[in-house]
């Protein structure tokens, strides 16, 4: 009688612990944000138009200008972390950021370890190719060297591994198979490496429509071969934290009610990727 009293009081004390440690970390981040006045963000230093060092060596871009906005809702300043791309998707920031940024796609796999906002940006991924390329349709690469960014859902597509699983996610097609999938810290250092022509270190780079089109228009020897598939863009968080979610999210809001967000979308790709289309 003893034991099983024992054993059920123990149980009872474990349960009311972990009830206590879930209340206790609801609302963490947002009291850290709102305590020290600053929202860190992590975003990139060479991710072209979503975040990259100007001239200047400032940080600029899409994700820069809607941190700041989502800091200005929040009544505190944005203070930038570059902790790099494989970092933010692995979870486990041990309050080293706030906020991941990227434009990553909330697939139920990275739900596991990581809270999302509602979506920010939408974007189509693109296969790009040397303007010396022979390639005249996607099945031309079959067979060759392709690069892409490491950790992403390009390079899944490119292992033919992408299970689109994110909400309103259209059946993938592998359209070709590589005999070579080269990763890459960023999508610019691979386009580097294509633009020094077909074969020499890559036969094609796959990445975001928006980011493609910048390198053509900067000069980039390249030229778009085809469309793969389209996802949409969260802001990455740690979970736990609802409170902050929720305030990202009505900060998220009043930019797309005020037309804040799209201003900023049009500004860096020319388009509204705010919105689905």
């Amino acid at each position: 009688m003893n034991r099983i009293k024992s054993t059920v009081t123990a149980a009872s004390i474990a349960i009311a612990s972990l009830a206590f440690c879930t209340s206790a970390y609801a609302g963490e981040v947002l009291q850290r944000v709102l305590a020290t006045k600053t929202l860190k963000a992590a975003v990139g230093t060479d991710w072209g138009a979503i975040s990259s060092l100007n001239a200047n060596h400032e940080l600029e871009g899409y994700d820069i200008d809607v941190a700041k906005g989502i800091a200005k809702y929040l009544g505190v300043k944005a203070d930038f972390i570059t902790p790099g791309w494989d970092l933010i998707v692995a979870g486990n920031w041990a309050d080293r950021w706030d906020i991941g940024m990227g434009q990553m796609t909330p697939t139920t796999e990275r739900a596991n370890k990581l809270d999302f906002s509602e979506n920010y940006y939408y974007g189509t991924v693109v296969v790009a190719v040397p303007t010396d390329s022979n390639a005249k349709e996607l099945s031309d690469l079959n067979g060759k060297i392709v690069g892409v960014t490491t950790n992403t859902l390009e390079a899944q597509y490119l292992h033919q591994t992408l299970t689109p699983n994110w909400i309103g996610a259209r059946p993938i097609e592998f359209k070709f198979k590589v005999d070579e999938v080269k990763e890459y810290e960023s999508a610019n250092v691979a386009l580097a490496d294509l633009r020094l022509g077909d074969g020499i270190r890559l036969n094609a780079v796959v990445s975001d429509e928006t980011g493609m089109e910048r390198a053509i228009k900067s000069g980039y020897p390249i030229r778009v071969l085809g469309t793969l598939f389209s996802a949409p863009g969260a802001i990455s968080m740690m979970k736990g934290d609802s409170e902050f979610r929720d305030k990202i999210n009505a900060a998220l809001k009043s930019m797309k009610d005020d037309g804040t967000l799209s201003k900023i979308a049009i500004k860096w790709y020319g388009t509204d990727t705010s919105v689905e289309k």
